[in-house]
Parts: structure tokens; C-alpha cells; sequence
């Protein structure tokens, strides 16, 4: 907590509001304010998400989980939709009624295609 603390404080300190101001603008009270910052009390989501959109930090800036002020510390790689390697044979028709056989790319990219739908259920 005592990172987000600070977090907020730095933020709040970083374009000179006073806590009194921030707490308008949230549409809280001062004392609120002063007991995030000092670790007191967590500030509900709404609130964290206000400061994230306001300073356009990322919610794991405010969280202490990097210190680059936007993005992320993680990389999205989202796997192979389960559903889609458990009906592959359906996909598999799918792809085949896709692709007119007379086309000269057609067997190529079903066979890409196929080479995708082979490594998603690895």
C-alpha cells in the first residue's frame, strides 16, 4: 500500500494540485485524499482509475509493478482458444468449404492454415 501511496502523492505533486483539488475533481473529500496518500486507506478502483486517466499512467504504474509510467509489464500472447482445438474436425470442414479448389492459393493457405490448427493443439 505504501507504494501506491506514494504513487498518488507523486502524481498529485507532478502538475501542483492541492489534495483539496483532486478531491473535487474525484468527487471526494480531502481527508480521503490525505489518508490515501499516507497509506492510511485504499482508494476504491474508481478512484485508482481516475488518477490512471487523468496522469495517463498504467494501473501498474499506480500499483508498483513497474516503474515506466505507461504500458505494461507483461506482454499479451493470448493462447489458442480452447473451443477452437477442441472442435478442430468442424474447423478443419470450415477451412475446406473456405476455399475454392479451383484457386491456385487455395491449397496453400489451407495447408497453413491446417499447419496452425496442428500446433494450436500442441
Amino acid at each position: 500500500m505504501d507504494i501506491v501511496a506514494g504513487r498518488l502523492k507523486e502524481l498529485r505533486d507532478s502538475v501542483g494540485f492541492s489534495q483539496a483539488k483532486v478531491a473535487e475533481l474525484v468527487g471526494t473529500t480531502q481527508a480521503s485524499i490525505n489518508r490515501y496518500e499516507k497509506g492510511q486507506s485504499e482508494p476504491p478502483l474508481k478512484t485508482l482509475l481516475w488518477y490512471a486517466d487523468t496522469f495517463d499512467v498504467s494501473m501498474d504504474y499506480i500499483f508498483g509493478r513497474t516503474d515506466q509510467k505507461q504500458g505494461t509489464t507483461y506482454k499479451a500472447e493470448p493462447k489458442v482458444i480452447e473451443a477452437l482445438t477442441q472442435t478442430s474436425d468442424e474447423v478443419r470442414q470450415f477451412v475446406n468449404m473456405c476455399f475454392d479448389p479451383k484457386s491456385p492459393m487455395s491449397s496453400k493457405l489451407k495447408e497453413v492454415l491446417m499447419e496452425m490448427l496442428e500446433e494450436g493443439r500442441k
